[in-house]
């Protein structure tokens, strides 16, 4: 062997491999408490394992899903507030992954930082086992990327991958009629779009993320990190009821763009505004940010986070099971014959 000195080394160059070994030993709780039925294998190997028979599956159809959490991440490096981030990150996945009927099973995230430290890491990774419970699916793998270079100290960005399935001839929409019932789940605030928005008033408003929030308890910050909801269990326990036709999931384009993608050509709809209260968020960003309502219904979810289109003599039963199910649920509207999204009322 050739005993020259190396002159440099890869944690001179701004990677430690053995924070990233450490990263994994602290994570590997978290992960535990995730497993279901179906994981062979999780964190450590080259790839994860799943077995569909194991998972109850007979005939099994996929679904893949992949998101981030966007420039929600500022204000969370900005604050040092990042435990709900990785909430996000799984709800902006798996709530995709329920509009196409799909059961999530399993998540795998990837997060790049500049130089990793390990406490931040470690509450981000937790907040994903979190979500990862709360939709009933594995966190079974992921990339830790320390590339010093690439993200100034401190910052760090997510992406989320998460596997679904169904079981065939189970796949969302399916049976869209007009007269069908617009039900709309309430949100949680703002979610995870948006956000380049949301900074761009907060900014000129003149408040600081640490100065309390106008409209709530605790600092504007704080508010504004209030994690995406997740829809998982409550819409497939309506779904596996026979009670669902469609379910839109309202992230970015709002009511206005999201709810048109489960309908099937020839078909609209027509949302009552006057059917739910905006909430105080809301109302707070229109007002400094001196947006006219169509703006915020193509923006922003409006405090409505999902929709579900159930058939008119169901849909009773269906808000019924939704709320004994945790959801605040809103008969907003019905499908019509036509096309795109049409409102009566107002919001704001």
């Amino acid at each position: 062997m050739n005993d020259r000195q190396n002159g440099i080394t890869y944690a001179d160059a701004g990677v430690d491999i053995d924070a990233g070994n450490a990263l994994v030993e602290r994570i590997k709780p978290a992960a535990k408490r995730t497993m279901r039925p179906g994981v062979m294998s999780g964190l450590g190997g080259f790839g994860a394992l799943f077995d569909l028979k194991a998972a109850g599956y007979t005939d099994p159809v996929l679904v893949a899903a992949t998101d981030g959490v966007g420039t929600k991440l500022r204000i969370a490096i900005d604050t040092g507030n990042v435990d709900g981030v990785g909430i996000d990150l799984v709800a902006m996945c798996v709530n995709d992954l329920v509009c196409q009927g799909a059961e999530p099973l399993f998540f795998l995230d990837y997060f790049a930082t500049g130089k990793l430290d390990l406490d931040t890491a470690t509450r981000i990774i937790e907040g994903i086992a979190k979500g990862c419970e709360l939709s009933g699916c594995a966190l079974i793998g992921g990339e830790t990327a320390e590339m010093p270079g690439m993200y100034p100290e401190g910052d760090f960005d997510l992406a989320g991958f998460s596997v679904g399935a169904m079981e065939r001839g189970g796949t969302l929409p399916e049976g869209v009629v007009a007269g069908d019932v617009l039900l709309g789940l309430a949100s949680d605030g703002v979610h995870s779009n948006g956000y380049s928005l949301v900074r761009a008033i907060v900014e000129h408003s003149g408040l600081q993320w640490d100065d309390p929030c106008p409209w709530d308890g605790g600092t504007l910050g704080e508010v504004l990190l209030t994690p995406t909801r997740l829809y998982v269990k409550s819409a497939l326990a309506a779904a596996r009821a026979g009670m669902v036709h469609a379910l839109a999931h309202i992230t970015g384009g709002g009511l206005t763009e999201n709810l048109p993608r489960v309908l099937p050509e020839g078909l609209g709809a027509v949302i009552n505004l006057d059917a739910w209260e905006l909430p105080p968020v809301f109302r707070w960003l229109t007002a400094h940010g001196g947006m006219d309502e169509a703006e915020l219904l193509k923006t922003f979810n409006s405090g409505i986070g999902m929709i579900v289109v159930v058939p008119a003599d169901q849909a009773e039963a269906a808000a019924k099971l939704l709320g004994e199910a945790g959801e605040t649920v809103f008969n907003i509207g019905t499908v019509v014959e036509g096309e795109g999204v049409a409102y009566e009322g107002s919001l704001v």
